[in-house]
Order: structure tokens, then sequence, then C-alpha cells
């Protein structure tokens, strides 16, 4: 047996302790309604912290962190635009919108007057 197939055999078990943590944070915030947000919250992000790390342990949770990795790689080869670049792109687009809503009210104009004209 690969070490492959042993570790996915344990992905449920770990799925199961991963959606339990969750649970028990929903079922002690209630339980402790009466409690300082403060101490829930913390109770809360420490569960999902501890359920995240849990979650990474899994096979689709290595994918998962495998893929943000790779998309941090590809954020970093992204060339952004300079300022004027978005400025003039921005300014582009905000004029398109204008003259295409001017359009629209113009039609909108022509055809209530028709309408009126049809109807009396």
């Amino acid at each position: 047996m690969s070490a492959e197939t042993s570790a996915s055999r344990f992905d449920g078990l770990k799925w199961l302790v991963v959606f339990v943590l969750i649970g028990v944070a929903v079922v002690g915030n209630s339980m402790y309604a009466d409690q300082s947000l403060l101490y829930r919250v913390l109770g809360i992000v420490a569960l999902g912290i501890v359920a995240a790390l849990v979650a990474l342990q899994t096979a689709k949770g290595a994918a998962f962190w495998a893929l943000v990795k790779g998309s941090r790689t590809e954020i970093r080869k992204v060339v952004w635009p300079t300022r004027q670049e978005t400025v003039q792109t921005t300014m582009i687009v905000v004029v398109f919108v204008l003259l295409v809503a001017l359009l629209l009210w113009g039609l909108d104009s022509f055809l209530g007057w028709l309408v009126s004209l049809a109807i009396g």
C-alpha cells in the first residue's frame, strides 16, 4: 500500500474533524452568547485556524495550498498599468458610459413620445 493511498484513507476522518470543529464553533458561539463578544470571536478564530490546518493536511487541502502558491507566483508576473494608463482608461470608460446613457435616455424619451401619440 502506498503512502498516498494511506493518506487518502484518512482524509475522510480529517474532514470529519474539520466539520466537527466548525460545528463546535457554531454551537459554542450560541451557547456562550452571554459571554463577551471578544472571547467568542477569539474562540471562533482559534477553532477556524485549527480546522484550516487540519484541512490543509488532506489531499484536497494540499492541492489548494499548491494552487495558492502558484497563484502568488503568477501575480508577481503580472505587468500592472501605470497611473497614467489607469486614469486614461477610466476616463474612456466614464465617457462611453455617459454617451450610452444619453443614447438610452433619448431612445426612451422618443419611444415614450411615440406611445403617448398612439394611445392618445
